[in-house]
């Protein structure tokens, strides 16, 4: 009962209380799940192809106030690594194709394919139409440990029955790869690289140097889903020297921009949109417009990346600053259920609360019934006013104006005209009538009371 009166009589103070609880709860959820202002993105070595990419995606994120920290690795195989160890801080990478299946890390999602990287096996020029066989006993640059370019020979040289009659697999990075085969020093160097890596414009353009054909591509991108067979057209490197001499035939895995599943799906539409603006000119493998691609060749593709490519940038960064769009997603995404739950209570609210006085004014009545029948105020031999004054309704509504009881539920009803109730007006009869017979009009207020009783229908 305390608390019934306390909420009826600070209603107003407890209505705030309860709002102001329940905005700085939104607020507190709502910073929870805004992006976060930094992530790392795992590339390959300083200078490669990888890296220079992670360049273009550390600007392009700046510009819309993201923060992306480049983390130097020997490639795709590392790459991986950091992910998947939530202490490193990286939430995504470029990986090449075919370095990871999709049952091996399940905490792992792509955002897409970006572009065709072949496999580039050049030569020492007199060792003319190299073939798998003219491996043996030879010096043989594979990539660094943990690079893509690695993985993908071992398990060429594997399928072919070489892995164990190769002279020496040389673990050189890029740039001393190169190095070494225009000296003369190895023999074979082979890079998974894009066509506009400074390293195969160089090889591919030097007399020195030749680029291995393979004729078998297609039974390599038959045994190998995430290979697809590309074609370099002869003189692309030197039209002047003719070189290439001959269209020469290669296989190409796909890069793919790799996340970690909870990443915050704000930055993978940011990514996303990144994605579209770095890799979607054209290129000598594809048309524009091929990439960034709906490909979860390795991975399945994150829910952000199906609904980008399904319908587009979201509509709140089309038109707002980035983290503007993030904080008005975040807030729909909230408000949307309070509003639906809240809607219908602030509907149903104030209907109870009239209920609730209207419930004590018809308990009230009653009493004042009681008082009404009392053979002191219907006998004709009734005390005068005086009496009646001094001895009955003085002290009970007194009481009863004191405690509250009344007062406060007729100036919430009789406030609401069309909704009057006519126990409200009845009670407001009687106290009326009281008052007069107070001032000595009790004939005259006590025909009236009677007169609109009977009007209302409560005689």
């Amino acid at each position: 009962m305390a608390v019934g009166e306390f909420l009826r009589a600070n209603w107003p103070a407890v209505a705030i209380g309860v709002t102001a609880s329940a905005i700085l709860a939104v607020a507190i959820l709502l910073l929870d799940t805004m992006p976060p202002r930094a992530i790392a993105m795992a590339t390959g070595p300083k200078g490669g192809a990888y890296y220079e990419i992670g360049k273009r995606y550390q600007v392009a994120l700046e510009r819309a106030g993201e923060q992306l920290r480049l983390v130097e690795t020997a490639g795709s195989v590392e790459n991986l690594a950091l992910l998947r160890d939530r202490s490193s801080g990286v939430k995504v990478a470029l990986v090449q194709g075919g370095t990871i299946g999709k049952d091996d890390a399940p905490e792992f999602e792509s955002l897409g394919t970006l572009f065709y990287e072949p496999l580039w096996i050049f030569h020492r020029s007199e060792l003319q139409g190299l073939t798998p066989g003219a491996l043996r006993g030879r010096k043989v640059s594979i990539g660094p440990e943990g690079s893509g370019t690695r993985a993908l020979m071992l398990e060429l040289l594997k399928r072919n029955g070489l892995d164990q009659q190769v002279g020496e697999l040389l673990a050189l990075a890029p740039g001393a790869a190169a190095d070494k085969l225009l000296a003369g020093e190895i023999d074979v160097a082979a890079f998974v690289a894009q066509w506009d890596a400074p390293l195969v414009q160089r090889l591919i353009a030097d007399e020195r140097v030749g680029l291995a054909n393979f004729p078998r591509a297609d039974a390599y991108v038959a045994l190998y889903p995430f290979l697809s067979k590309v074609t370099v057209p002869r003189g692309v490197g030197d039209l002047a020297k003719d070189l290439p001499p001959t269209d020469v035939t290669l296989f190409a895995p796909k890069a793919s921009l790799v996340v970690r599943w909870d990443l915050h799906p704000a930055i993978q539409d940011l990514l996303l949109n990144a994605a579209v603006q770095i890799h979607s000119g054209p290129g000598i493998f594809h048309e524009a417009g091929r990439f960034p691609a709906a490909e979860g060749i390795d991975l399945p593709l994150s829910d952000a990346a199906i609904q980008f490519y399904k319908s587009g940038r979201p509509f709140l960064q089309n038109n707002f600053p980035f983290w503007i769009a993030s904080l008005l997603g975040r807030l729909l995404v909230l408000l949307i259920p309070v509003v639906a739950v809240l809607y219908p209570m602030i509907r149903f609210l104030p209907a109870l609360y009239a209920w609730l006085m209207r419930s004590k004014i018809a308990r009230l009545y009653g009493e004042l019934r009681f008082l009404e029948h009392r053979p002191t105020w219907l006998s004709l031999a009734s005390p005068s006013p005086a009496v009646l004054r001094r001895r009955l309704f003085p002290s009970f509504v007194h009481q009863l104006r004191m405690q509250g009881q009344i007062s406060g539920c007729l100036e919430i009803d009789l406030a609401r005209p069309d909704k009057r109730d006519p126990y409200t007006f009845a009670t407001q009869l009687f106290l009326d009538c009281v008052s007069s017979c107070k001032s000595g009009e009790d004939r005259h207020s006590r025909r009236t009371y009677r007169l609109e009783r009977v009007e209302y229908g409560l005689w």
